[in-house]
């Protein structure tokens, strides 16, 4: 959902991070505590919320090393 995916080396403002799966826009307070995934050399990020409701997912996509 987001228009303008970023780059893995991008430090954006809160002001251009949109959840890649809700679409709902983050302020500077909230940013710090949203996920982001980095696939295919781009960023996506997600609200605490579908990172929550998604954790499983998230969780399996990591390297059998991380465990």
């Amino acid at each position: 959902m987001d228009s303008r995916p970023h780059h893995s080396d991008e430090q954006p403002g809160a002001e251009n991070v949109v959840c890649s799966r809700c679409g709902a826009r983050a302020t500077d307070e909230q940013l710090i505590t949203w996920t982001f995934s980095v696939e295919d050399s781009v960023r996506r990020y997600y609200c605490d919320d579908c990172a929550r409701a998604n954790i499983r997912s998230i969780e399996g996509r990591l390297d059998s090393s991380w465990w």
